[in-house]
């Protein structure tokens, strides 16, 4: 809980529009200047730290054990190469690396939670493209699809990913689930809906579904509606109305909203029905699928949500629980994409030798080792070694991923912070307790900021 809270106050203070220009960029050739020096006519970013001096400086926003098993994971680095990473936690660092890149106090390095930060700081000319110190081609090879389409600026990219989160991942109780003999790998939205009316008419509500969030409450919703806009209009328009566009309420967004409200509308499809998803807490959603017998099935949640399933079902999770991606709409976007998140890595000091290794450690397919193999951690590379996970479901996780067609980062996490962090939440959650689809996304597109 305290992660995720942690991760929308994040956003909410610091959430930040990708314009229609940098988006647009996406499809502009950003390797400009693979894989060289941060030379050869590109003006370099510096910062106040002395170079070369074995001392590289990273900032973050991840604290308690995640840091610890983030300087876990650079022990074996700090070794071979000589260099002191010294690594500081902000649980405000969208507020303090902008106050610090202003002040001329730059740290050699900074983890952004979310793109829209790295964005505004590389459009100021604070940081470095990577393009001039990574093999920007061998990197988008291994990273999985898409990853980098929103680390852009006019066409180059600032930012490479340390860490991945994964939103599109539906989980159930893996003995009661496979007892109805419904599948486990449904190909198609509609297979899923099938599976879910052949769990409703033997008396059972197919779906574990919980908003509640204290302040934050309806994010679970915004998750929902942006797995759809992928599914139903596929990444093209999801990048439209990401960046405005097209307005929120675009009749594309509308028939998005329209195909969740099938699922999550119609009457005995999820526990409880609207007052019950609104009043249980988002970690708490899958707890009545482990009861005997079951009271739901199936979850949609990400890859955090292990960490609040019942204890013992944590101490058995292979045994205990499976999961499949949430798969793609048939007659909508013919092919997989994935919703998610992850940690950039970018770089304030161009000149110094030591940064530049680090930053090529950071966002390699080596780096993590340690973090995966204590949980809760996923490696944005298709070619990580998935033996480093602590237990199958993490591994198939990874595969699913992996075998993706596109991977987009969380809407919400782009959008300016009066929707993202505002209005789409509470709008999300008038839509659940009754309100009609037109409405809500008008509301939301009144909410977006002018000019």
């Amino acid at each position: 809980m305290a992660q995720v809270q942690r991760r929308r106050r994040l956003i909410a203070a610091g959430g930040a529009l990708l314009t229609a220009g940098t988006l647009s960029a996406c499809l502009q050739n950003p390797n400009a200047n693979s894989g060289g020096a941060a030379t050869g006519g590109q003006t370099v970013v510096d910062n106040a730290n002395k170079d070369d001096d074995k001392v590289v400086k990273i900032l973050g926003a991840f604290g308690g054990d995640e840091q610890a098993l983030f300087e876990e994971s650079l022990k074996e680095f700090e070794t071979s190469s000589g260099i002191d990473v010294q690594y500081t936690a902000n649980s405000d660092f969208t507020t303090i690396v902008k106050t610090k890149v202003s002040g001329g106090d730059s740290p050699d390095i900074a983890l952004f939670p979310q793109p829209g930060g790295l964005i505004e700081l590389a459009a100021a000319g604070k940081v470095q493209p990577i393009d001039t110190y990574l093999d920007y081609d061998a990197l988008d090879a291994s990273l999985i699809p898409g990853f980098l389409d929103f680390t852009r600026h006019a066409g180059r990219s600032y930012g490479a990913p340390m860490r991945m989160a994964v939103k599109s991942i539906v989980w159930y109780p893996k003995p009661a689930y496979e007892e109805t003999g419904q599948s486990t790998e449904p190909t198609t939205l509609q297979d899923l809906t099938k599976a879910t009316d052949a769990i409703k008419a033997k008396g059972t509500a197919p779906w574990c579904m919980g908003w509640g969030s204290d302040a934050a409450t309806g994010w679970v919703g915004t998750d929902w509606l942006e797995e759809y806009v992928l599914r139903v209009d596929g990444p093209a328009v999801y990048d439209q109305w990401v960046s405005h566009q097209i307005p929120f309420d675009d009749p594309q967004i509308v028939k998005a909203l329209a195909e969740f409200g099938k699922l999550a509308k119609t009457p005995d499809n999820v526990f409880g029905g609207a007052k019950n998803i609104i009043n249980t807490k988002f970690g708490d959603a899958m707890t009545p699928a482990f009861q005997t017998p079951p009271k739901c099935y199936l979850m949609r949640q990400g890859n955090f949500a292990s960490g609040f399933l019942p204890k013992p079902v944590q101490a058995d999770l292979d045994n205990k629980v499976g999961i499949f991606v949430f798969p793609r709409l048939d007659g909508g976007y013919n092919g997989q994409p994935i919703l998610g998140g992850g940690d950039l890595a970018a770089l304030f000091n161009g000149n110094d030798k030591d940064s530049i290794e680090v930053m090529k450690f950071l966002t390699s397919n080596k780096f993590g080792a340690p973090w995966a193999k204590a949980g809760g951690w996923l490696s944005p590379h298709k070619t990580f070694d998935g033996a480093n996970y602590p237990n199958d479901v993490t591994r198939q996780m990874a595969k699913i991923v992996a075998e993706a067609d596109v991977f987009r980062f969380d809407a919400s996490d782009l959008m300016p912070k009066e929707v993202g962090s505002g209005t789409f939440w509470t709008e999300m959650v008038k839509w659940m307790g009754g309100q009609d689809d037109k409405t809500t996304l008008a509301n939301i597109e009144k909410s977006w900021p002018k000019g």
